[in-house]
């Protein structure tokens, strides 16, 4: 068993810090709100860090699962922070859902005190996170890859080798780009049976068991014909993820119409007060007539 830290224990993080407890490792949490750190520890085994430097020391796998490129560049490369406590050798893992930009700048700064670095997002939500069954996609160091699959292995069943530093981050725009596309026509398909009078609910099952079937329909569909919004991933979130999929394909010269589009209509939903309703909320913005 390895000695491991964990900075940020928000809904993702804090369930897989746990599983890396319940494996057997010694681990070492850091979170900016104290409290919630505290609440990690009155269920598992471990122990907390006054800051992100002083987790690091000692520890051969570093995960971090945090909020957007800045509060990774605050973490890891500012004073106090993350790189200035681990030593050479051992490794970083990003869980963090960041640009590719912020992925290649983080892994040259590591490179450079001899610390090997993967941008590894992740996919599965909360419920997933919960479940140690997320969908993990790494870039970065493959021999730091190998060493590390098996500890990323306690909280997804599934950790895949993309390729060089900005692999993993790359990927994930692509899991959002086709989630934003797929819940814009799910919304699309259930408002348009309610409208035509059909048992939504009956339409969704039937239509589950041929070519239309997908994850959002078979997890969100009920939830979307009742309304309800609160199982997981939220539109700030999604609206944060798409923002970093647009820079990019601004830069790589992808058109992406349909990923702007559903961005558009996640805005509307912030603005009508859905800002923490999870992403299958698009629905709400086209109600039965």
């Amino acid at each position: 068993m390895a000695k491991v830290a964990f900075i940020g224990l928000g809904v993702m993080g804090f369930p897989m810090a746990g599983h890396l407890a319940a494996g057997g490792h010694d681990v070492t949490v850091y979170n900016r709100t104290r409290a919630r750190a505290q609440a990690w520890l009155a269920q598992h085994r471990g122990r907390s860090a006054a800051t992100p430097a002083e987790a690091a020391v000692g520890a051969e796998f570093v995960f971090t699962c945090i909020g957007n490129d800045n509060d990774l560049y605050q973490v890891i490369l500012e004073e106090g922070g993350l790189l200035s406590g681990m030593a050479p050798g051992s490794i970083l893992i990003d869980h963090t859902t960041a640009s590719a930009e912020a992925a290649r700048t983080i892994h040259a700064a590591a490179k450079e005190r001899g610390v090997f670095f993967l941008d590894a997002p992740v996919s599965g939500g909360q419920a997933g996170a919960e479940n140690g069954k997320l969908t993990v996609m790494a870039g970065g160091d493959e021999a730091a890859h190998a060493r590390a699959q098996s500890v990323m292995a306690l909280y997804a069943r599934a950790v895949t080798y993309m390729g060089p530093s900005g692999s993993g981050q790359l990927t994930k725009m692509v899991n959002q780009i086709c989630i934003a596309g797929l819940v814009q026509a799910l919304s699309e398909g259930i408002a348009f049976a309610e409208n035509a009078g059909l048992d939504a609910a009956l339409v969704v099952d039937v239509i589950s068991k041929g070519a239309a079937q997908s994850w959002q329909m078979e997890n969100r569909g009920k939830s979307m014909i009742e309304r309800k919004f609160d199982f997981g991933f939220a539109v700030d979130l999604m609206r944060k993820d798409l923002g970093i999929c647009l820079a990019e394909a601004q830069r790589n010269g992808s058109d992406l119409p349909v990923t702007r589009l559903t961005d558009q209509f996640y805005g509307e939903v912030q603005q009508a007060g859905g800002n923490r309703y999870d992403t299958s909320s698009l629905i709400t913005r086209l109600g039965k007539k």
